[in-house]
């Protein structure tokens, strides 16, 4: 069915998409075609009327078999496994993929291979590039490259290793916040490769607090520190915004985990996995223009709810149906009968070959 939906002769066999994969051999190739999967809509994100906040975060897929280039054993949390260690840039507002890039799970691999999160800005279309940027979330580990953009602003979550648990031990003056069961304290903290000192803040979370009013949090448990959940927080916010409002605008960006999700569970992106590694990026690349369509799709549709492609494949995709030549023109009947789906399916078809934006907003499901 998907030559004639599509108006193309027919579909290319798999040897054909070897070839293509094939030919995606450096850095260079990746980014001018499939790098920046926004540039296919370059104003949807920038017509949001609030301010840009893109999230960086990474994730880990796993490959047991490990004779791919680029698969190496890194830690996960299944243990060490042989993975890639991909980053995503996610623009919390509209729920939109701005960057992909794909990286080995060592920390000894080419420089080539791990791009600095600020990169995103690069690949972006020029009216994101442009727009106002609000203080940004990034889940990573602390180093120089992260913090030290000019221009901008930031907020890294510390892991914590040694340094800061010393930091934790120590005799801090913690002041409780306007959140019940939590507490926050503010130094200033430099790491053997850090240029310069920079603003930690440091949060405890009660757990008995927590779970008597089930509230949910994040933070890690130290075996020195029983009863509290701990996080850190290094920003190069002024002083003037205080730290708990520092630790409510990185939780404000925690949709990347989400997308994240999303992406493993509808777009395969853990089993996409090619011989070459640069082919593996263009894969999974397009995993990635895959989701950020049907976001749009949605978007389209004027639905406030967003839906998991698994929803839209059964809603929609998935609709039986025939194509016909009649009278020189290609037909699409689709098998729906209740009456109720059929003024459904009209609504949706009349929203989506509309030439003329509207506001007129489809129902989610013909009930």
């Amino acid at each position: 069915m998907l030559p004639a939906l599509l108006a193309i002769q027919r579909i290319g066999s798999q040897s054909t998409f070897t070839r293509f994969f094939q030919g995606f051999t450096s850095a260079g190739k990746n980014p001018g075609h499939l790098r920046s999967p926004l540039a296919l809509v370059p104003g949807a994100a920038a017509q949001s009327p609030r301010r840009l906040q893109p999230g960086p975060d990474s994730t880990r897929l796993l490959h047991e078999d490990g004779h791919q280039e680029g698969v190496a054993t890194g830690y996960t949390r299944l243990g060490t496994k042989p993975c890639l260690h991909p980053l995503v840039a996610v623009l919390e507002e509209v729920k939109l993929v701005v960057g992909f890039w794909l990286r080995p799970a060592t920390p000894a691999a080419p420089t080539t291979w791990s791009p600095s999160p600020w990169n995103c800005w690069r690949g972006c279309p020029s009216g994101l590039r442009s727009a106002r940027c609000a203080p940004i979330r990034v889940s990573a580990c602390l180093n120089g490259s992260i913090c030290s953009r000019p221009g901008g602003s930031h907020i890294v979550v510390a892991r914590l290793l040694k340094p800061v648990q010393r930091l934790l031990k120590k005799d801090l003056i913690w002041q409780a916040s306007s959140v019940p069961g939590t507490e926050v304290a503010e130094v200033w903290h430099q790491e053997a490769n850090w240029p310069k000192p920079r603003r930690l803040i440091l949060l405890r979370h009660r757990v008995a607090e927590k779970r008597a009013a089930r509230q949910r949090t994040g933070g890690k448990l130290l075996i020195d520190c029983p009863g509290y959940l701990y996080q850190a927080l290094v920003t190069n916010l002024s002083q003037s915004v205080s730290p708990v409002e520092v630790w409510r605008r990185y939780n404000g960006r925690a949709g990347c985990e989400e997308v994240i999700k999303q992406l493993d569970a509808d777009f395969a992106l853990p089993k996409l996995c090619l011989k070459r590694f640069w082919s593996t990026e263009a894969a999974l690349s397009l995993a990635i223009v895959s989701y950020n369509l049907t976001q749009l799709f949605q978007r389209h549709l004027g639905w406030l709810d967003r839906v998991t492609a698994a929803t839209l494949r059964f809603r929609l995709f998935t609709t039986g149906g025939i194509i016909s030549e009649t009278g020189g023109m290609t037909t699409i009947r689709l098998a729906v009968r209740d009456p109720q789906e059929r003024a459904w399916w009209r609504r949706l078809l009349e929203k989506m070959i509309s030439l003329v934006p509207n506001c007129n907003a489809v129902a989610q499901s013909p009930g």
